[in-house]
């Protein structure tokens, strides 16, 4: 069974269901945090990443020939 059920967190340990579930006491359950940000966080964790994005994949970034390959992935395929 798969449902999705907004709670709000009182502490560390416990939450509080917007809704009640019929689930036997003791039963296992998963849970799949999603903690609802701002726009403003989430602009900025955008633009964060982005920046690293750029950063790691730039046009400054040299190309690398087959000549200076020094060990050959044997399980390559071209």
């Amino acid at each position: 069974m798969e449902r999705l059920i907004e709670a709000r967190v009182i502490d560390s340990r416990h939450l509080e269901l917007q809704h009640p579930i019929k689930i036997a006491p003791g039963s296992k359950v998963m849970i799949n945090i999603e903690a609802g940000g701002s726009v403003a966080e989430e602009s900025e964790l955008y633009q964060l990443s982005a920046a690293n994005f750029e950063a790691a994949y730039s046009n400054e970034e040299p190309d690398y020939s087959l000549e200076m390959i020094k060990e050959k992935n044997p399980d390559y395929q071209a």
